[in-house]
């Protein structure tokens, strides 16, 4: 049974923390102080550091990040790294060391080989690595220079990913991203010189001017590229909160039906070529450490997404950046200027978060359960909780989205992509507050 289309046109949040960021209200330096100091000693540490720069701004792009070519900007940017992550390891007290790194932005090479490399230098002298840790770092094929790839493997990353998005032509000048398929084979090349093996594609369905055709064909490269990880995300046309996408004719955008086909379809080839479909929207080569945690029950997920990272505490640092802390979620200042203030005096530059309560924990369990695995044993709920998500289930369960079986909800493959909405089943908060959403295929 094919799901309604109702499905795919609904917006619904991505789940990637629950409560969702919408939810989140104002947060002041001293609660955040503590929620650190709260921090079990000797707990495994992630750390996602964001850079907010890029060279050329991208139509299609939902993140926090700004164009700039001021060296003095980015330089002050680069010292404010370095003194707030000192801030954060002395108020954390006797972590377990970082298990997950990962650079995201903007464009986290913005910032120059050198002071890159510096920025590393003294996260690895203050918090230290554990044994396996992985160094990831989201990069654009377009700025990849030799200096720039020698810093990063001299500082020990160990997983890339390139956003490659689509490789035709019009779909690229239609986006504001122009990159030839020369230019990420090169990427790639020199990478896997400097001893960085495990390569990620990024790949985005949904885009003005795109068709099936389109999508297969940048599948079909990233296979060829021989990528361990290719994500393929439906672009998110959310103008209200991205004015720069006022770019894109939105009359020129797939509709929902043409998204549902486009989704599928990249699908196919990957899995044709031998990947494993995992969770909403990944796909990773079977020896990957991310289909073994799939196969195994132990896949995570948080605001980058689909993760193997298993760490109890992830610190967020740099300007926007989320934590995912054990007492609450807490974001940085977005405005990159006013963070760069904030840490200059000598404060932490949070601006908003949300603590957590009992239900918060329980329905973030089960919520991360369902995208993971797409399946969920209601004989462990809480009978309140159960009550309230029964009407949803039972509706999706008549629309094919899952199937009910006694005390065991089971997402189908026909609602596969409609797994946010059994996530929602579970959201006490949906529906309130202001907060907008992308729609959900």
């Amino acid at each position: 049974m094919t799901p309604p289309i109702s499905y795919a046109l609904a917006n619904i949040p991505r789940y990637t923390s629950y409560p969702t960021a919408p939810h989140f209200g104002p947060l002041e330096p001293a609660s955040y102080r503590a929620w650190l100091g709260e921090v079990p000693a000797r707990t495994p540490l992630s750390l996602y550091l964001h850079v907010p720069f890029c060279k050329s701004l991208c139509w299609y792009c939902g993140c926090h990040t700004a164009v700039t070519r001021s060296s003095a900007r980015i330089e002050a940017y680069a010292a404010a790294l370095e003194a707030e992550a000192r801030m954060l390891s002395g108020a954390l007290h006797g972590h377990g060391g970082i298990a997950h790194l990962h650079l995201g932005g903007g464009t986290p090479t913005a910032l120059g080989a050198s002071a890159l490399g510096s920025v590393l230098h003294v996260i690895r002298e203050e918090y230290g690595f554990r044994p396996g840790a992985e160094l990831a770092a989201e990069l654009d094929p377009r700025s990849l220079d030799d200096a720039t790839v020698a810093a990063l493997a001299e500082a020990g990353l160990t997983r890339a990913s390139l956003g490659v998005q689509d490789i035709s032509p019009v779909v690229q000048h239609r986006i504001g991203r122009v990159q030839s398929q020369d230019c990420v084979e090169s990427a790639a090349e020199r990478l896997r010189g400097h001893g960085i093996g495990s390569i990620n594609v990024d790949v985005m369905y949904g885009l003005p001017g795109q068709g099936v055709a389109e999508v297969q064909a940048t599948a079909r490269f990233a296979a060829q590229l021989g990528a361990d990880r290719v994500a393929v995300f439906g672009y998110a046309h959310v103008p209200w909160m991205k004015p720069h996408q006022n770019a894109i004719d939105s009359a020129s955008l797939p509709g929902a039906l043409e998204r549902i086909l486009q989704a599928d379809a990249a699908e196919r080839v990957l899995t044709d070529a031998g990947y494993v479909a995992i969770g909403l929207d990944h796909f990773a080569r079977p020896e990957d450490e991310m289909a073994m945690a799939w196969r195994e029950g132990r896949l995570r997920r948080n605001f980058q997404g689909y993760t193997t990272d298993a760490a109890p505490a992830l610190v967020g640092l740099g300007a926007s950046a989320i934590g995912s802390l054990p007492a609450g979620y807490a974001q940085n200042e977005p405005d990159e200027r006013k963070y760069v203030t904030a840490v200059q005096a000598g404060l932490l530059p949070v601006k908003r978060g949300r603590a957590l309560k009992g239900d918060d924990r329980l329905r973030r369990s089960v919520i991360e359960r369902v995208m993971c695995d797409f399946a969920l044993d209601l004989g462990a709920l809480p009978p309140m909780v159960l009550d309230e998500a029964m009407p949803a289930l039972a509706r999706l369960d008549a629309d094919g989205v899952i199937a009910l079986e006694r005390d065991y909800v089971r997402v189908t493959p026909e609602g596969r992509r409609h797994v946010r909405h059994v996530a929602a089943a579970f959201d006490a908060y949906l529906g309130t507050g202001s907060g907008r959403h992308s729609a959900a295929v």
